[in-house]
C-alpha cells in the first residue's frame, strides 16, 4: 500500500510561502496592494487554494476576482510565477 505524501513535504512545495515573501518585502518598499500583481502559473493557483496552512482570509474571491493577501491574481499565462510590480 502507497504511503500518502506528507504534509511536511507538500509545505516545501507551496508556493504562498515565496509569494508572501515577495509581497511583504515589496510593501516593506513602500508598495501597496495595488501596485502588484501575482502572475501564477495554473499550477501554483491550484496550490494556493488547496493550501490547508493557509487562514482563509489570506485569499479573497470577490468582484471575479482572486487575491491574495489583497493583491490581485492573474492566473495562467507564464512559464513561472511571479511578482510584478506596477
Amino acid at each position: 500500500m502507497k504511503k500518502p505524501p506528507s504534509t511536511a513535504k507538500y509545505a516545501l512545495n507551496s508556493p504562498a510561502q515565496k509569494l508572501r515573501a515577495d509581497i511583504e518585502a515589496a510593501q516593506a518598499e513602500g508598495l501597496g496592494s495595488d501596485d502588484m500583481t501575482l502572475r501564477l502559473t495554473l499550477s501554483d493557483v491550484r496550490r494556493l487554494k488547496c493550501d490547508a496552512d493557509l487562514a482563509v482570509s489570506d485569499i479573497s474571491f470577490a468582484g471575479g476576482e482572486m487575491r491574495f493577501l489583497g493583491v490581485r491574481v492573474e492566473q495562467g499565462g507564464v512559464a513561472a510565477s511571479a511578482l510584478h510590480r506596477i
